[in-house]
């Protein structure tokens, strides 16, 4: 189990600040900071890359004065591995958190030319420095995962935590990567449990965000059925009485094989709906309600009269 520095447990829901610093200014981050401190939430996700720095710098400023409290987690390597890169990286990410260690550092994602024993050498020096307590690894597929955990293990350090996609129009996780967590032992914490802000229920009403202004995020959505999803949660909500948002993270959150889903917003307005999930109650029925409103991936095997 991960805990803080003080022996309490990570909260299964985590923050994840990438819009501190950006779409979220000084005076936004600290009343989601507080949000997430009076939810219970203990547990903070940053990145070397976000908002060029300024995601961690704010958040460093904010735990500050309550650091054995909090599960802190960044990333870093990105951009390619290489024992250099992550020094670098991770130094500055140090610098900007004005922490020694962290509590967990992902490699924010595979590196088809990277060296995995060079990359986990380095990572095992940090652990053994005491500036890193575990390690993690984000948009890994199974196969990598596996594969850089045999790499870990020589090197004597284990890989704590994965972060993959999650939502309820992504769902590919459910074929490999959740199983191979609850047979393994990782702890899984996803991210994107709104789509980009596709299950919030307001792009039907051709609101702007991230889908509208970012081409990443308009390319991953753009598929019509997703939006069909959507709207159908959107619809499902309003006869329930509660916000599309609030469904869509309870229902990544109930999936056996994750810890916690992250969330995250650029407003304390935006954030309450995923606040409001963590108390949410879905029963067995509603669920699959939910799930029954996208495709579920096919297995691994593509065996579909044994699904």
């Amino acid at each position: 189990m991960i805990k803080t520095l003080s022996g309490t447990p990570a909260s299964a829901y985590s923050f994840g600040t990438m819009q501190f610093g950006g779409k979220a200014d000084d005076r936004q981050s600290a009343a989601m900071y507080a949000m997430c401190r009076d939810a219970g939430i203990n547990f903070f996700d940053t990145a070397f890359v976000y908002t060029d720095g300024r995601s961690e710098t704010i958040l460093g400023q904010l735990l500050a004065h309550e650091r054995d409290q909090i599960f802190l987690a960044t990333k870093c390597a990105g951009d390619g591995w290489g024992r250099k890169n992550i020094l670098d990286q991770f130094d500055q990410s140090r610098r900007r958190l004005d922490q020694d260690m962290v509590d967990l550092l992902y490699l924010h994602q595979w590196d088809s030319e990277g060296n995995l024993d060079e990359t986990f050498e380095t990572l095992a020096e940090l652990v053994e420095q005491n500036r890193v307590r575990h390690v993690g690894v984000s948009n890994f597929a199974a196969w990598q995962t596996m594969k850089a955990r045999e790499v870990a293990r020589k090197c004597g350090i284990e890989i704590s935590v994965l972060q993959p996609m999650y939502n309820l129009v992504k769902r590919q996780v459910e074929v490999e990567i959740l199983p191979m967590a609850l047979s393994e032992g990782f702890a899984v914490c996803s991210y994107s449990p709104l789509g980009g802000g596709l299950l919030t229920g307001k792009y039907g009403a051709d609101a702007g965000g991230r889908l509208v202004e970012n081409d990443m995020y308009k390319a991953r959505y753009a598929q019509g059925w997703m939006h069909r999803t959507a709207q159908g949660l959107t619809d499902l909500a309003a006869q329930i009485g509660v916000s599309p948002a609030t469904l869509a993270v309870a229902w990544a959150a109930r999936h056996p094989g994750l810890f916690g889903p992250i969330i995250s917003a650029r407003s304390p307005e935006q954030l309450e709906p995923s606040i409001a999930a963590i108390t949410f109650e879905m029963d067995d029925a509603l669920y699959s309600e939910i799930s029954a409103l996208s495709p579920a991936p096919p297995p691994a095997t593509d065996r579909l009269e044994e699904a």
